[in-house]
């Protein structure tokens, strides 16, 4: 079978989904099966990459470090050239994990069948985290119109008001163009129970399309335990919880106790800020390299998690698991169900910082003994359970029967 997969992204230290893709990809191409990436060319990147049964494309698709759920509309013409034409010609079935929505149209005048893989909630909400902005709750994904939480959303993160009026207009139209792309698709994945009972929910025309298929599990390793540390590696991001973790580190220094949270993903903070979150327990780094991280990894016993949005899989939890590293998060979306079955997971409830508080404490006070041997434990749980050979064969079964029934 010829796997043709338009990705916006294809890094295998990048986000949850480009990590996702690369993986397929990667784990496609090692089963024998013939894929092609067409993608963004990234500064430093060779135009083309030939890995035996893998041939990537990168293209011109966004000049900047990284490309938004939009990039791809505004170098439509490429979707138009010669070399794509070939390869649509060419290929069995058209494989799109992300954002490249526009590709859908097109390989259907190809007649071509087409899987459309979502990681997160694109296209049920164009800020793709069905978060209720204006009310601070997860939204039921069936308004009518978004647009007065995209301004919210926005003018939370104090961007200007031609910013937020400019958003509010693209999100809430190109928006549902995606809707319209994805349900021409022949079969939709989502990554996770959780994630297919929100989709199926909240748009019945593409119900019967969805199908759940776990993520592959990326190569970690375990990593033994040198320090009693906490990581988090959310950013200054609301959704990610960063601000429940906040309330948290100072509630614990409320208590007359000390903590020490390694903190990633963040970038030009004002002194002041810094100051206070040095004061609460946090050492912060920017974007951390493979190395550098994995360095990191060795000064903490436990990842925080604390979303408040529903996670639609999780791989920040996922790879602590794999590091063998307790996991500290909060119960909403699949984080429950990636993490269940392990010994070392300490779930609390969305948004409630003293709840959080308590569990960091007792993390915290578990001695290094214990820790460790739940670590293993549940590494080998998680290894059980996300078995890549099982994820593959799912992916494969579903593209021979949706090649067959197109």
């Amino acid at each position: 079978m010829d796997i043709l997969i338009f990705t916006e992204a294809l890094y295998p230290h990048g986000s949850g989904a480009e990590l996702a893709t690369y993986l397929y990809a990667k784990l496609l191409g090692e089963k024998g099966v013939n894929v092609v990436v067409v993608t963004n060319r990234f500064y430093g990147e060779r135009e083309t990459e030939k890995k035996r049964n893998l041939l990537i494309y990168r293209l011109p698709i966004s000049r900047g470090s990284e490309v938004s759920k939009y990039s791809t509309l505004l170098r439509t013409n490429l979707l138009f050239s010669t070399r794509i034409d070939k390869l649509l010609k060419k290929t069995d079935l058209v494989y799109v994990p992300r954002f490249w929505y526009s590709s859908i149209p097109l390989a259907k005048t190809y007649r071509k069948p087409v899987i459309v893989h979502l990681h997160d909630y694109i296209p049920i909400c164009p800020l793709s985290n069905i978060y209720d902005w204006r009310h601070s709750r997860t939204c039921d994904a069936r308004q009518s119109s978004c647009v007065s939480c995209i301004c919210s959303f926005e003018l939370g993160n104090r961007k200007a008001l031609s910013r937020t009026l400019a958003s509010a207009v693209l999100n809430s139209t190109i928006g549902r163009f995606w809707k319209t792309c994805v349900r021409m698709s022949d079969a939709v994945i989502c990554v996770s129970k959780a994630h297919k009972d929100i989709m199926m929910k909240s748009d019945a025309s593409i119900g019967k399309k969805i199908v759940s298929i776990y993520n592959p599990l990326p190569e970690a390793a375990y990593i033994d335990i040198a320090n009693r540390g906490l990581g988090y590696f959310g950013g200054p991001n609301c959704l990610k919880g960063f601000k429940v973790l906040y309330d948290a580190a100072t509630e614990i220094k409320k208590r007359n106790r000390s903590t020490e949270i390694h903190a990633t993903n963040f970038f030009n903070l004002s002194h002041p800020f810094l100051s206070r979150l040095e004061e609460n327990g946090f050492t912060l780094y920017g974007r951390l390299n493979a190395s550098e991280f994995l360095k990191l990894y060795s000064r903490i016993r436990c990842v925080v998690v604390p979303s408040i949005w529903p996670e639609t899989f999780s791989y920040a939890a996922v790879e602590a698991l794999l590091h063998g590293r307790l996991v500290v998060a909060s119960n909403i979306g699949a984080l429950p169900e990636v993490t269940s079955g392990c010994s070392g997971v300490f779930l609390f409830t969305p948004q409630n910082s003293a709840q959080l508080a308590d569990a960091l404490i007792h993390v915290e006070s578990l001695n290094r003994e214990n820790v460790i041997d739940m670590g293993i434990s549940d590494r080998e749980t998680l290894m059980r359970k996300f078995d890549n050979e099982k994820t593959i064969h799912q992916f494969l079964e579903l593209c021979t029967k949706t090649s067959e029934n197109n």
